[in-house]
């Protein structure tokens, strides 16, 4: 569970840290790991309801975007 920021940040703002998030994660993967290192991802507000992220979509984001 990591918080990417509040409801009042714009969607930029909401975005960058996602992507930064992600490259953390991608960074953080032991060398030993096989197969998909992210199965599942969820992005929700406080008491909203989950939406579900396709995580290989997630892991090909791109600050460029």
């Amino acid at each position: 569970h990591v918080a990417i920021g509040k409801a009042s940040f714009d969607d930029n703002k909401l975005y960058e840290n996602f992507v930064a998030l992600m490259e953390a994660i991608r960074k953080a993967r032991p060398s030993g790991a096989k197969g998909s290192y992210i199965r599942k991802i969820t992005m929700t507000s406080t008491m909203g309801p989950g939406i579900k992220v396709d995580p290989l979509a997630a892991q090909n984001l791109d600050t460029k975007e």
